[in-house]
């Protein structure tokens, strides 16, 4: 992972670059030739709902890779020029620097900001123990299916608009995905209604929107973004909030190291599991949105003794 200083000068080199005009016209974009709308997602989430009300209408480019973290993505000049050529660019305003810039400088009047339709928020369970009381807004909010239903429905709005052709088809498909995502709140609201605990140890603060909609506690060590470490006096504080409360288990992710958490368990007498923030699915992954929240579910049920 990148240094902030590095990835600020990563940025500001981009930047330069597309004020030259160099990379707007880059032979190499991946148009598709088959007349379906094109369009360019920022990181898997936005790919699943663009995917699911765009279906064969569409053609998806992500611009995160497979098994990469996504927050401070790097975009190759071939992938500014996709930014370019794109009929629609969906992203979330602060979460990808590096898109938020290419999207200024070549896509502004042809990208959608999910953060529009549900605002970003911050303070308690929306931040770490290395961040206390400072935290930015948390961009975290697709671990709310009622969140992601709303940027679904929003999304489909805008396909319609920008393909008309199509707009039945969009409006057919946002409602059904709409319909599918309130089905997954309601087992989420079901399954975790009578647990003997409701405190959820992270090692990452990605879950702040779940927590705050199952009306449960996230305690976590990193902040918002995963690659800054926590001390040993934060690890320390967390601690002794798990014993506090009980916790059995201590979360990791699947795309950053478990070191951390590994080390916290062992403190505590504490076992890790997986709980999966949905930034972007492991690389060779055969799941989906449906179906990496629905094993969240479960493990979250699991952690939390809940009947």
């Amino acid at each position: 992972m990148l240094s902030r200083s590095l990835q600020r000068a990563a940025v500001a080199g981009v930047a330069a670059l597309l004020a030259l005009g160099t990379l707007t016209a880059c032979s190499d974009s991946p148009a598709d030739t088959s007349g379906r709308f094109d369009v360019v997602t920022g990181f898997y989430p936005l790919q699943f709902v663009s995917e699911k009300v765009g279906g064969p209408d569409v053609h998806v480019v992500d611009l995160a890779q497979p098994g990469a973290e996504p927050h401070d993505m790097e975009l190759s000049p071939a992938q500014v020029a996709q930014v370019a050529n794109a009929g629609l660019v969906i992203y979330l305003k602060g979460f990808q620097p590096q898109l938020d810039e290419a999207v200024a400088q070549n896509a502004a009047d042809r990208a959608f900001d999910v953060a529009t339709v549900t605002p970003l928020v911050s303070g308690p369970n929306h931040e770490g123990a290395n961040e206390e009381g400072g935290s930015a807004p948390d961009p975290h909010v697709w671990l709310d299916p009622t969140r992601l239903a709303a940027i679904a429905g929003s999304v489909s709005h805008q396909l319609a608009e920008r393909d008309p052709a199509h707009a039945a088809a969009y409006a057919e498909r946002g409602d059904a995905l709409v319909a599918e995502l309130n089905k997954l709140d309601a087992e989420f609201t079901a399954g975790l209604a009578n647990c003997q605990r409701h405190e959820i140890v992270t090692s990452h603060a990605a879950f702040g929107y779940l927590a705050d909609r199952y009306k449960l506690k996230q305690i976590a060590l990193s902040g918002l973004t995963p690659d800054t470490e926590p001390t040993p006096q934060q690890v320390a504080a967390v601690a002794a909030e798990a014993r506090k409360y009980g916790a059995t288990t201590i979360f990791f992710e699947t795309l950053v190291s478990p070191k951390v958490a590994q080390t916290l368990a062992e403190q505590v007498g504490a076992k890790t599991a997986v709980l999966d923030p949905l930034e972007g699915l492991a690389e060779g992954g055969t799941g989906d949105y449906f179906s990496v929240m629905r094993t969240n579910l479960a493990t979250l049920r699991a952690a939390l003794g809940c009947s």
